[in-house]
């Protein structure tokens, strides 16, 4: 059974760090790309951060490049995103997502709510 299951996501002050996990099983997660996106009331889905299957390459949106770091450790078949200096407009539903060819997973979500 696919499953990619979120977990991290709490409510934060302006300014503070929050580290988002992706635990994948159910298909060889190493050699999927990796994806983390975001979804805010009333906006569409946005691409955050991806990275290539070994970790050799990995890119970020404008509005969280220098923020956020994405990871992964293939071992343990998880991702991260680590998110430091965190502003109200970074309030979402965050997921990650796998994709390798016309496979899609995608987690269910967790939220983050930053505000004061």
């Amino acid at each position: 059974q696919v499953q990619l299951v979120e977990s991290g996501g709490d409510l934060v002050q302006p300014g503070g760090s929050l580290r988002l996990s992706c635990a994948a099983s159910g298909f060889p997660f190493s050699v999927y790309f990796a994806n983390w996106y975001r979804q805010a009331p009333g906006k569409e889905r946005e691409l955050v951060a991806n990275i290539t299957t070994f970790s050799t390459v990995s890119s970020y949106a404008p509005s969280v490049k220098g923020r956020f770091t994405i990871s992964r450790d293939n071992a343990k078949s998880t991702m991260y995103l680590q998110m430091n200096n965190l502003k109200p407009e970074d309030t979402a539903i965050y997921m990650c997502n796998a994709r390798f060819g016309t496979n899609d997973y995608w987690g269910q979500g967790t939220q983050v709510t930053v505000s004061s």
